[in-house]
């Protein structure tokens, strides 16, 4: 199916880097020295009167002076082309509160009458990444399209940074049928956008929303976790016979909430609440590092969300990179300590980076003759055991509906009839994909993307993939 890995690559270990800040101002202002002693090319050395020397190696070390732009064209730049070429990669940030994860990651706006995002030095690795996803296509003068997403994870909750105010709909994780080892985020929405700005618009819309709090250790910090996601379609014409083909990868820009010592930040209630979350989900994550390194028979992706999306960037089939963050002030020793351990470790991780198979036609129309088929037989193996399942969301609708309009006769749905059509929406979905993929590079339409068809004007199914689900909907009552 769409995305479906292909090509296999050799065991890669995950990136990892290193960002040191300076000193900010409440740090000077409090007496903090720099403890960061050393920093080169890929050591970063600790001094402390309190401890010994503790020295690191790592893939790259960016010292308090390095650039915006230095950072990008070292761990962002090369993964950008990996995509194009049809990979999945992820960049994350990690780090104590207030140490620049977010700086890194979005950066900050200059004079928006002097500066594009492209051009602002202070423009972090997401709109960069952007502004070269686009250089670049167009450059090639192939057909392409680019479609994003922006999830928030607070709380244990996920929310669509996309999603319009009054959207408040739940989304749930399932794990991706096409993809082992992979999720899908159900109710999350993917935006398609046709120039850089139009898609910084979007970033900025996003950024306005996440969730963001004052603490003693940071004016800005944020209370959640957040994946920026860019989906390239490249469509490429065969030389010999003029076959049609997708090449699709994907881009994950993460920025986590900051590890807090809550105590030091002077979080209460809301915010101690917040802050326990937050390091809840880290130390989960902390122990899926231990045992990926550990080459434990379990991991524990599943004890939180924040794992669960994470799961293919680590171990999996994606090309992963992690940047660090570190203050170099010597009362966050411990908290610094903490973040180069768990970074440390983290670069023995090895992934098994997979290129993404090239679809034409023939292809997509088989996979979904695969999903198809393999919807009969949970229908038929439901049916037989404990009848056609409907979810609690589904079922609700269905109660409204008869009780509002009574026109749905409940007798109609047999497991036959709902079998029946369901192949008949299905089959109209495969002669809708065979006409899209040959006018069209962007493969948005998908079994779970059936809604509201209304074939010889009669009542048909929805059909949701993740679970499986069924509803009755009919077209103008």
């Amino acid at each position: 199916m769409i995305g479906m890995p292909s090509k296999k690559s050799d065991r890669q270990n995950i990136r990892v880097a290193v960002r040191s800040r300076p000193l900010n101002a409440n740090e000077i202002a409090s007496g903090d020295v720099n403890i960061v002693d050393s920093i080169k090319d890929h050591k970063v050395t600790l001094r402390d009167k309190s401890t010994s020397t503790r020295s690191y190696i790592f893939d790259k070390v960016f010292g308090p002076r390095s650039k915006q732009a230095e950072v990008y064209n070292e761990m962002v730049a090369p993964a950008v082309l990996e995509v194009i070429e049809g990979y999945n990669c992820t960049i994350f940030a990690y780090g104590q509160t207030g140490t620049g994860k977010t700086y890194t990651m979005t950066g900050e706006r200059s004079d928006a009458l002097r500066y594009t995002w492209e051009n602002d030095p202070t423009a972090g690795l997401v709109p960069r990444a952007l502004n070269q996803i686009f250089t670049v296509l167009e450059s090639m003068s192939c057909d392409f399209s680019i479609r994003v997403s922006f999830l928030e994870l607070y709380n244990e909750e996920l929310f669509d940074l996309l999603a319009s105010s009054e959207d408040c709909s739940r989304l749930t994780i399932y794990d991706d049928s096409t993809r082992k080892g992979s999720v899908v985020v159900k109710g999350l929405r993917e935006v398609a956008v046709l120039n850089k700005e139009e898609v910084y618009d979007i970033l900025e819309r996003g950024l306005a929303r996440r969730q963001t709090a004052c603490t003693q250790l940071n004016a800005q910090s944020s209370r959640s976790h957040s994946v920026f996601t860019v989906t390239v379609h490249i469509k490429e014409i065969c030389p010999k016979d003029g076959e049609v083909f997708l090449k699709i990868g994907k881009l994950n820009l993460v920025d986590l909430a900051g590890s807090e010592n809550i105590g030091r930040s002077g979080a209460l209630d809301k915010r101690a609440r917040e802050a326990g979350s937050i390091n809840q989900s880290l130390l989960t994550l902390g122990r899926v590092i231990t045992c990926l390194v550990d080459h434990a028979p379990h991991i524990p992706y599943r004890e939180s969300k924040l794992t669960r999306l994470l799961q293919d960037s680590l171990g999996g089939r994606t090309k992963t990179s992690i940047i660090a963050t570190v203050s170099p002030a010597n009362s966050c020793l411990e908290e610094t300590l903490s973040t180069l351990d768990y970074a440390h470790r983290a670069k023995n991780i090895q992934n098994r980076p997979e290129i993404n198979q090239k679809l034409n036609k023939k292809e997509l129309i088989k996979g979904y003759n695969e999903e198809l088929e393999r919807l009969r037989r949970d229908l038929e193996a439901s049916r037989s055991k404990t009848g056609i399942f409907i979810d609690a969301d589904n079922y609700q609708a269905i109660q409204l509906q008869l009780s509002q309009q009574r026109l749905v006769d409940m007798s109609d749905c047999s497991a036959s009839s709902i079998k029946s059509r369901l192949c008949a929406a299905l089959m109209h979905l495969l002669s809708v994909v065979s006409v899209a993929v040959s006018e069209t590079c962007t493969p948005t339409l998908g079994v779970h993307d059936i809604q509201k068809e209304v074939i010889n004007d009669e009542p048909q199914m929805v059909v949701s993939l993740f679970p499986l689900s069924v509803t009755i909907v009919k077209d103008d009552w």
